[in-house]
Parts: C-alpha cells; structure tokens; sequence
C-alpha cells in the first residue's frame, strides 16, 4: 500500500471534492481518496493505492476535474 498527499488549487466546495475524488478514483489501484478542503487556498488530497502513483496519472486526473495540482 501507498499513502501519498498532494496539493490541489481552485477547489471552493462540496463540488469540487466529489469531482477531484472521483477522477483521482479511477486511476487503477486507488483504492480511497481524502480531501481536506481549503477554500481559497491549497486543499490536501491524500491518495491511497496498492502502488506509488506515477504523478502525471494524478496531474490528468485532477486536470479532468478542473483544477490544478500545486507544486
């Protein structure tokens, strides 16, 4: 198992969890995803998967959903 957080711009409500959560979700081997919404600022996504993540699948993912993944 893999835990790995990371920032997410742009995201303003309810919304934008389920939308970041169920995009990031159907990346193969996610198996939850959490967010700690930060309104106007950088929310926390904290992934969990059977295997580290390549970072552009989470990149795509969070771009589908509209928003943007911070450095």
């Amino acid at each position: 198992m893999s835990t790995t957080s990371y920032g997410v711009t742009g995201m303003t409500c309810a919304h934008c969890v389920a939308a970041v959560s169920e995009e990031i979700g159907r990346i193969a081997g996610v198996s939850t995803v959490a967010i700690d919404l930060v309104v106007g600022g950088t929310s926390r996504v904290t992934v969990t998967s059977a295997e580290p993540l390549p970072m552009e699948s989470v990149r795509d993912a969070i771009d589908e959903a509209g928003y943007t993944l911070s450095a």
